[in-house]
């Protein structure tokens, strides 16, 4: 028996709030890591003041598939950032390690041990590119395939680089150094010696460039020692973000242009933080004890 168009109408609308409802909102599902542990919170039903954990990584928990040596690699768990439409988890340590995780298996995809690793992001072509951080062995930028673990193709010298983004509209490769940010463009990209070619640098608006995120396709939030800034793509300028401009420390910063939404974290002890922070609206997540450094949205 066929339903008339009338009731399916009413059926539409009447279902219609709860499909409406069932959408997840920026901020809702975040990642956020610290020590040596890797967390998914789902907070859809309500920013409490404790943590809603989903999903935990660890390499006293997960780490069998990985070489034993990795346990010292992992204590310091500094950038998780979801990829490939949240099915797998890209992270790093400053313990010098970079990990590629399917959410769903927990299993270990890709690993390898760039010292002071502070960033990474996935490239096309199964690529992916880290920032090592201020090390002996490290102030610059390292590109792998994730098909082939611990075999760093190329390598660039920045210093201090602490963020890297891919923008897929311009296909540009966004890297965050001390004092500068840079534009690269992928050069003998499907030949397995691959290339990033430096095409712009600007200054940043003061020293210490610690974290980049996209803001939809035109723009990136840039935080240095005395504050966040948006960097213009089109225009090449920097401008204060207004949300927090002047807040010295924050070690990552989330905003949605759409709802206006910040997620973020500050250094309140030493480089860490208890605490998760929100803004339109306003809320904030305690951690426990966990050292948190960084914290990303799906």
């Amino acid at each position: 028996m066929c339903l008339s168009r009338k009731v399916l109408i009413l059926t539409f609308i009447v279902l219609l709030p709860a499909v409406v409802a069932a959408k997840k909102r920026f901020g809702d599902r975040i990642v956020i890591c610290g020590d040596d542990i890797v967390q998914i919170l789902d907070q859809s039903e309500g920013w409490t003041p404790t943590p809603n954990v989903v999903w935990q990584w660890s390499f006293r928990e997960n780490g069998s598939d990985l070489p034993a040596e990795y346990g010292h690699r992992l204590r310091t768990f500094d950038d998780c950032k979801p990829v490939d439409h949240g099915r797998r988890i890209l992270a790093t340590s400053s313990s010098d390690a970079t990990l590629l995780i399917d959410i769903k298996t927990r299993r270990v995809l890709f690993y390898a041990y760039p010292p002071m690793a502070h960033s990474v992001e996935m490239l096309p072509g199964g690529r992916i590119v880290v920032a090592l951080s201020t090390h002996r062995d490290g102030n610059r930028l390292e590109v792998y395939d994730a098909d082939c673990s611990e075999k760093p193709l190329f390598a660039d010298s920045l210093y201090s680089a602490h963020g890297v983004v891919w923008n897929a509209k311009r296909r540009i490769l966004y890297a965050l150094g001390y004092d500068e940010l840079r534009a690269y463009e992928l050069k003998d990209w499907k030949t397995d010696k691959p290339k990033l070619a430096c095409r712009q640098v600007w200054k940043l608006p003061s020293i210490g460039g610690h974290d980049l995120t996209p803001i939809g396709k035109d723009s990136l939030a840039v935080t240095v020692h005395e504050g966040p800034f948006v960097f213009d793509m089109n225009t090449g300028e920097f401008h204060p973000f207004a949300p927090l401009a002047n807040r010295p420390h924050v070690k990552s910063l989330n905003y949605d242009p759409r709802s206006g939404r910040t997620v973020f974290t500050i250094a309140e002890e030493s480089w860490w933080t208890h605490n998760i922070y929100s803004l339109s609206p306003d809320h904030t997540i305690g951690v426990g004890d966990m050292k948190l450094y960084k914290v990303r949205c799906f």
